[in-house]
């Protein structure tokens, strides 16, 4: 399947749509102005970004699974979705009001974290959908290309704020004009509309996806809800390759969030970048991001997902100990002259590759707990999919904080996504790299 017919295409304009909030708020626009404007302490900004992160995912965490069993006893994945972005939309909006120094730093986080409550969630209802485009032998490059076009949306809309919206040096964007429509680029009104266009994007780029993709077919509902969930809960520990690959997933998926996270906070904060470098540097990692997402389902589909996830999990973890080598005055501890660019142009080049790496386990994780899956759980399988991705995401984000507390150090502060990255690799080991482990049935019981 090289070409997605139109379901498939509006299942992926939610790649598209959703992909922003990520890109424009978590990591490249919005994180950074918090740290460099709503806060004036880019190591205080660090910590209480990272207490935000553990709450809501401990949120997500909890709840993502019994979401899915819910959406799999209804059926009616639309009103999910609708219900969720309803979330993601008033809290984006609401981001405006994130004036500089005005000390208002709870409310702000509060707000954001409801937002990222809600694309998650959305999340677990539009994955659960990916099986009813194609059969498994297609939905391999279906879901790298969805990722790509995610990346695409994230990209388009990257460059639209810098070139037009995002402040940098004298209140210019980055083709040197004012923010349009009067906004006053003392307050940052434009760099704070990010929040506004963003709910604006998703409204918009949504409209195919509910016009274009059918909600999920009625399945067969015997096992399926809430005792179902705990009869699949109750039977991981039975089942050793896909609990290690729920495991493994759950803790590289979680450094790979923290990474991004981080990522525009570290850059402002370690390296001096502004917001809108930060942004330029985003707008590479997303075009790497895309490009490897896409030829991530190529050799999804020629290798198998097992190969694609642990060559990017070993590539991480190479690239994170790169990161915290790289500082104004130091690379791999060789002292460089003051002025210097070379740092600088060795965190771009450390960006771009996490981007790559990160477009193809995105993909590749996704495909593979679609052929562990149970087509009757589908929504159920993914809410345990976001558990493994969130039952620790509060992990990353705390151990960021307490070790950027400790040491007063925003370096030593990311050192733990090292440690997690590692020991996912060793986890991956214990996963079968030829069976579809998850459908096969523990004894005396049906799979999820």
């Amino acid at each position: 399947m090289n070409s997605p017919n139109r379901q498939s295409l509006g299942w992926m304009f939610y790649d598209w749509a959703s992909q922003p909030f990520a890109t424009l708020l978590l990591t490249f626009i919005f994180g950074p102005y918090f740290a460099s404007a709503v806060m004036d302490d880019p190591v205080a900004a660090q910590r209480y970004w990272g207490w935000m992160l553990a709450a809501s995912g401990v949120l997500i965490a909890v709840l993502a699974p019994v979401i899915g069993a819910l959406a799999d006893r209804s059926g009616a994945s639309h009103s999910w979705v609708l219900g969720f972005s309803f979330l993601y939309v008033s809290s984006a909006t609401a981001l405006w009001w994130a004036v500089p120094g005005s000390g208002h730093v709870l409310p702000i986080l509060i707000v954001f974290a409801v937002g990222l409550c809600g694309v998650e969630f959305a999340t677990v209802i539009t994955n659960a959908m990916l099986p009813d485009l194609g059969d498994r032998s297609e939905i391999s490059l279906l879901s790298g290309q969805g990722w790509a076009f995610g990346y695409l949306g994230g990209l388009a809309a990257l460059v639209i704020v810098l070139l037009f919206l995002a402040e940098g040096e004298g209140g210019r964007t980055l083709i040197g004009q004012a923010p349009p429509l009067g906004l006053d680029a003392a307050e940052r009104e434009g760099t704070r509309s990010v929040g506004p266009f963003t709910a604006v994007w998703y409204v918009l780029f949504m409209i195919p996806f509910f016009l274009w993709t059918p909600a999920r077919r009625q399945v067969n509902r015997a096992g399926v809800g809430l005792a179902g969930l705990m009869r699949t809960l109750s039977s991981l520990p039975r089942r050793r390759s896909l609990s290690a690959y729920l495991l493994s997933s759950m803790l590289y998926r979680d450094a790979l969030n923290g990474l991004f996270a981080f990522g525009g906070i570290y850059a402002v904060g370690v390296l001096g970048w502004s917001v809108t470098m930060v942004g330029v540097f985003g707008l590479a990692g997303l075009v790497f991001g895309a490009v490897f997402a896409w030829l991530g389902g190529y050799a999804d589909r020629r290798f198998g997902s097992w190969s694609v996830i642990m060559v990017s999990v070993l590539a991480l973890t190479a690239l994170s100990i790169s990161i915290v080598a790289i500082s104004q005055e130091t690379l791999f501890l060789i002292r460089v002259a003051p002025g210097s660019s070379v740092p600088d142009m060795a965190f771009f080049l450390c960006g771009c590759l996490i981007g790559a790496a990160g477009g193809a386990i995105q993909a590749s994780s996704r495909t593979m707990m679609v052929h562990q899956a149970s087509e009757q759980r589908m929504a159920e399988a993914f809410g345990l999919y976001t558990l493994s991705g969130k039952a620790t995401a509060f992990l990353a984000p705390l151990l960021i904080a307490w070790a950027t507390g400790v040491f007063d150090s925003q370096r030593i502060g990311v050192v733990p996504i090292i440690g997690l990255f590692a020991i996912a690799a060793l986890l991956m080991l214990a996963v079968s790299r030829t069976v579809s482990c998850g459908n096969q049935p523990e004894s005396g019981s049906r799979a999820p």
